[in-house]
């Protein structure tokens, strides 16, 4: 099981992941990942600038998509390319809570070696389910 893969079938403006992790919070950081990854050449980001998320939501499909929205908004709002994330997610009370810190660095298109543009993420065939090897989930975001 690799971490992510990208799926070509979808619309034109479309890119899809199917994304893997041994735990919940591996399934984020890959999600993350695939993101960055689409994004830029993570190889050209040194990873200096860090920026911390906290979110809570009822359900881990509803946080996936609050944290890869929130990490489109860093690009957008503050110029964030990211190379790496490290989750963590607890549950207490039928509330999961995030916490990320993420390296990256200030778009330099000098510098950085872009790829998409990302515009949002979608609830297209969304889905985040437990499997017998861990965890997965399906997402497609618009470019």
């Amino acid at each position: 099981m690799g971490k992510y893969k990208i799926i070509d079938d979808v619309a034109i403006a479309d890119v899809a992941f199917e994304i893997y992790g041994k735990n919940v919070n591996g399934l984020f950081e890959n999600a993350a990942l695939a993101i960055f990854e689409q994004s830029a050449d993570i190889r050209t980001i040194e990873g200096k600038k860090r920026e911390s998320i906290a979110l809570e939501s009822d359900s881990l499909d509803t946080l996936l998509f609050d944290f890869l929205s929130e990490l489109l908004y860093l690009k957008d709002a503050k110029q964030l390319l990211g190379k790496k994330s490290a989750v963590s997610i607890t549950q207490s009370n039928k509330k999961y809570s995030l916490k990320a810190e993420i390296a990256g660095d200030t778009i330099d298109q000098r510098k950085h070696t872009l790829k998409s543009d990302i515009k949002a993420v979608t609830y297209h065939m969304f889905k985040v389910e437990k499997t017998k090897e861990g965890w997965a989930a399906f997402v497609v975001v618009d470019i």
